[in-house]
């Protein structure tokens, strides 16, 4: 989906910088870090969140010695059901570094987020819930990590368990641990919506993304070194999640059809085990019939004939639905390349 936001044009940015003055490969300019911050009910939190961040705007150094600030952040309004609109516009008269970004209408968390990334112009972009559960003072260590490992995409991994309750906390390790094991998302590992990402990847991604994506899926397309900083989540700013069961249903559901052809490719083979079930069967039934164990007449022969062309069908299903995968994604907006302004290196040995 095409959002009517603004997207910066302008001379790339080279978007890692040397944490010591003795690597000449990296240049040692200050690293710009764009926030995006979805917003869709934060009237009430988004004050104390802009405030905590606002102390990172003016340039610092993270604890690995790299020169960093917070270049702005933009927050995105995304239609919610209270007053975030006259929020946004007070912060903005406040804080010279507030951009807001106001959608059309509600259109979701993932799709106002790829719009504020759309609109970054950092050499990183950090993107953070409004709820305030992310502390703004993890992100120096999360981008000390992105350049000392060479990454271009880093997660933050919670060590303490979410203030959700224990239902939702375990629904969403199970999602987690199906979208690595089952969906093929291994080089996302467990994601989180507290992430900072390469520039020119998340601006790449915004450009070409489209309806229904889900943002993470939309990152394993364009980024392969993919790390996790541990941190320490926080209790919710004195608002409810805006995620009911059905919204969080439909969240899983979005990222099962979006992980491309894996799914599909299940239909597959299923219905090739079915054919090799079927000749077991024929085999037994052939045996049985010639020892006279089958008293029923027609049944050996109805029974191959049903198992074989069960499989061949769901097998000829299976193959239709690679044809629909390349389709969908070309629906979906998946590039064919991305092209960097700097050469993508490994990261030093651990």
């Amino acid at each position: 989906m095409q959002y009517d936001a603004q997207i910066q044009h302008g001379a790339s940015h080279a978007s890692t910088v040397s944490l010591t003055m003795n690597n000449p490969a990296i240049p040692q300019d200050e690293v710009r870090v764009s926030v995006v911050i979805p917003t869709y009910r934060g009237a009430d939190t988004l004050p104390q969140l802009v405030e905590e961040l606002s102390p990172f705007c003016t340039s610092g150094t993270t604890p690995g010695g790299l020169a960093y600030r917070i270049s702005e952040i933009i927050l995105v309004h995304d239609c919610g059901p209270d007053r975030s609109d006259l929020c946004l516009e007070q912060l903005a008269a406040k804080y010279s570094v507030v951009r807001p970004l106001w959608l059309s209408r509600n259109f979701g968390q993932h799709a106002a987020t790829l719009a504020g990334m759309a609109s970054a112009a950092g050499d990183w972009i950090v993107t953070l819930d409004e709820d305030g559960q992310q502390d703004p003072r993890d992100i120096a260590r999360m981008l000390d990590m992105a350049i000392n490992k060479s990454l271009q995409l880093v997660y933050a991994q919670p060590t303490n368990p979410p203030p959700h309750g224990f239902w939702r906390n375990t629904a969403s390790r199970l999602v987690k641990t199906i979208s690595v094991n089952v969906l093929g998302l291994e080089s996302l590992g467990r994601f989180n919506s507290f992430r900072m990402v390469d520039g020119e990847v998340g601006r790449a991604l915004a450009a070409y993304c489209g309806h229904g994506v889900y943002l993470d899926v939309g990152l394993s397309w364009v980024a392969s070194r993919v790390g996790h900083c541990p941190v320490q989540v926080r209790e919710e700013l004195g608002r409810p999640s805006g995620y009911s069961l059905v919204k969080l249903i439909a969240h899983f559901w979005g990222l099962v059809l979006t992980t491309g052809t894996r799914p599909l490719r299940m239909i597959t083979i299923t219905g090739l085990l079915s054919i090799l079930m079927a000749f077991g069967v024929a085999a037994w039934v052939l045996i049985s019939k010639l020892y006279g164990d089958i008293p029923v007449q027609g049944w050996a022969s109805l029974v191959i004939v049903v198992s074989f062309f069960s499989g061949a069908i769901l097998m000829s299903l299976g193959v239709i639905a690679e044809y629909l995968a390349v389709t969908m994604g070309i629906a979906m907006g998946r590039p064919l390349y991305v092209i960097s302004s700097k050469p993508s290196r490994r990261g030093p040995p651990a």
